[in-house]
């Protein structure tokens, strides 16, 4: 039994009690061990008896050894995967860090890039999350960006937003540009900038593109997502961490009240840095938010708790020793993007292609 903190010894004044009932927990905390120490689980799961707000989730992601190439995990509790197709690729003609937005079709749109030297950003559309079919490709002209003149020829990691409010969608991506002479270490990475281009159809796009952030800070893999009366740009401080820089390689959160800004200053770090690639999902009562990120290069995947997306937020133990995960990811999962599917779809996935872990991971 733990004795509560309204311990009372006769004849002891409350202070001296107090600290003889503190006493008293140590042989009990010592025979209890370690594997009551750990910490609770994460709030956001169905209570007994209540329906989930979200059934299911899918993670559209990358392998180690199988760089930019798609393969799918999922989930119904968002917090424990399950690899799919044996551990094999789901689409061969896909290439890029995947991500997928439902658009006002109802139907689902994926986006990738055949490389960041590559010219073009490319389009798939789906039913079902199963079949995919070319939808169209777009070239951003990087020459006509306003007030970026120097923009390299570069396409990074395109993401997808479908903004229900205006009906169009967000294409958004990194480019870098020449920063010239420069003490700044990782200068190509230091020069990253996010740009954006809309569009009703993702056929046709409103040009020039443009940057999306009015502060001049290097970001990469910006996540888009719309709540309540907010935006919020889910980014990665691109910047190399330093004394002068200590945010640098972590992923913070930017809002606005409009979906092309002026977005506020990102907000403190989320993640611990060297984190890349983060991917937010609303837990199965809604009540949560769960932020996944990768620490690079394919090391492992950390989460991030919180109620609201301003925070505070919270970061949970798991995917490294099973005595103490609260959540858990396939071995070398990296890059990808996560959301809520239905339930339906869950088991369609699953019958399709069957779970399974990898047994061996497709090389270059």
């Amino acid at each position: 039994m733990t004795p509560s903190r309204d311990f009372h010894l006769p004849g002891c004044s409350s202070r001296r009690a107090d600290i003889l009932s503190r006493l008293l927990l140590i042989p009990i905390l010592l025979l209890t061990g370690p594997a009551d120490a750990q910490m609770p689980d994460p709030p956001g799961q169905v209570a007994a008896g209540e329906s989930p707000k979200n059934e299911a989730y899918l993670f559209a992601h990358m392998m180690q050894g199988d760089y930019g190439r798609l393969y799918y995990s999922v989930s119904l509790d968002g917090l424990h995967w399950d690899l799919l197709n044996n551990g094999k690729r789901v689409f061969e003609d896909y290439r890029g860090h995947a991500d997928i937005c439902r658009g006002d079709d109802r139907r689902y749109y994926l986006v990738g890039n055949r490389g960041d030297d590559q010219p073009d950003i490319n389009f798939w559309i789906s039913d079902d999350l199963i079949h995919w079919a070319k939808h169209s490709d777009f070239r951003p002209d990087l020459k006509q960006v306003p007030d970026y003149p120097k923009a390299l020829p570069r396409i990074g990691a395109p993401k997808l937003f479908f903004d229900e409010a205006s009906s169009q969608y967000v294409v958004t991506w990194h480019t870098t540009h020449d920063l010239g002479k420069t003490d700044l270490p990782e200068p190509y990475w230091a020069g990253q900038r996010t740009l954006y281009a809309l569009s009703k159809d993702l056929r046709t796009f409103e040009a020039p593109p443009r940057k999306l952030f009015g502060w001049d800070m290097a970001t990469i893999d910006v996540v888009i997502r719309h709540v309540g009366d907010h935006y919020y740009a889910v980014v990665k401080d691109e910047r190399y961490p330093t004394l002068d820089w200590p945010t640098g390689k972590t992923i913070r959160i930017a809002r606005s009240t409009r979906l092309l800004g002026p977005y506020s200053e990102p907000g403190p770090p989320i993640s611990p840095n060297f984190r890349e690639a983060p991917t937010l999902i609303p837990s199965p009562n809604g009540r949560a938010w769960y932020l996944y990120y990768e620490q690079y290069p394919g090391v492992s995947y950390g989460l991030s708790v919180a109620e609201r997306l301003e925070g505070p937020w919270f970061q949970v133990a798991g995917n490294q020793r099973a005595d103490w995960d609260k959540y858990r990811l396939p071995p070398k999962v990296r890059h990808g993007s996560m959301r809520p599917i239905r339930r339906g779809e869950y088991d369609a996935l699953i019958a399709a292609l069957g779970k399974g872990e990898a047994t061996k991971t497709v090389g270059k």
